[in-house]
């Protein structure tokens, strides 16, 4: 399978937690579809401490995964909103 392009797009979007709004992370989103995984390479700024919990309410949004050979985050539900 293909890897996800390295340049990625440009238009960046902010990811709240659903439950307290804490902003998670600022992502390099393609598409204007919903939110299923981040590629780490994509994340711009990140807000959290280990990446799949929340530092505000400490709900776990997302798990570590390989997608395509590419570290990536699975988002879990509708945990996790974008903005």
């Amino acid at each position: 399978m293909a890897k996800p392009n390295k340049k990625g797009p440009t238009k960046t979007v902010d990811i709240h937690c659903a439950k307290c709004r804490q902003v998670l992370f600022k992502y390099r989103k393609g598409g204007k579809g919903a939110l299923l995984k981040c590629f780490k390479e994509r994340i711009v700024k990140d807000y959290t401490l280990d990446q799949i919990s929340c530092p505000g309410c400490k709900q776990i949004f997302a798990r570590d995964c390989l997608i395509r050979g590419v570290p990536a985050l699975k988002m879990i539900g509708t945990k996790a909103i974008c903005r």
